[in-house]
C-alpha cells in the first residue's frame, strides 16, 4: 500500500477517536507492507495522559513482536507527533515516520522540536509530513470548532 493508503487508515482511526470524545488522531504501525498495531487518542477513556495514539500503537506493536524495538517499521499518524511521543518512536528504534497535518505550536520532529535527528539521541527517525495533510488538518480543526461551539452554547 501507498502512504496515503495507509494514512486513510489512521484518519479512520482518528475518527474512532472523536466519536468517543476524544481528540482525532490516529496511528498505525507497518512492519513487511502489514499493520501489526494501531491506535487513536484515549487519554480521556482510560484517564491516561500517555494514551496518545502512537503511544498505544508502539504499545501493541511491541506486545504482538515480544520485543521493544520496532526495527524497520513505519509508524504512519494523523498529527505530527508531541515531544512524548517522538521520544517513544526513537527509543521503539522506528524506522520511519509518516504524518498527516503539522502541528506548528507542539510539534516534535520539524516545528516546536526538532527531534527526529537530534545528536543526543542515539536513533534518527525518518520522516515524511504533510501526507493528506488537508484532510487530517481538517478533522482536528472542526473537533476543534465544534467544542468551542459547545462551549458556548453549555
Amino acid at each position: 500500500m501507498t502512504d496515503e493508503e495507509w494514512l486513510r487508515y489512521a484518519i479512520r482511526l482518528a475518527q474512532r477517536a472523536e466519536s468517543r470524545g476524544e481528540v482525532p488522531v490516529g496511528a498505525l504501525l507497518v512492519h513487511n507492507d502489514r499493520c501489526i498495531a494501531e491506535g487513536w487518542n484515549q487519554p480521556i477513556q482510560t484517564n491516561d495522559p500517555t494514551a496518545h495514539a502512537e503511544i498505544v500503537a508502539l504499545r501493541k506493536a511491541g506486545q504482538k513482536l515480544n520485543n521493544y524495538r520496532l526495527n524497520d517499521t513505519t509508524l504512519y499518524v494523523t498529527l505530527e507527533p508531541c515531544v512524548m511521543c517522538m521520544g517513544a518512536i526513537a527509543h521503539a528504534r522506528v524506522k520511519r515516520l509518516v504524518f498527516g497535518a503539522y502541528d506548528p505550536k507542539r510539534g516534535a520532529v520539524c516545528h516546536a522540536l526538532q527531534l527526529s535527528d537530534a545528536p543526543f539521541l542515539n536513533h534518527h527517525v525518518e520522516w515524511t509530513g504533510g501526507v493528506l495533510e488537508a484532510d487530517c488538518a481538517d478533522l482536528l480543526s472542526d473537533f476543534f470548532k465544534g467544542r468551542r461551539k459547545q462551549s458556548k452554547v453549555g
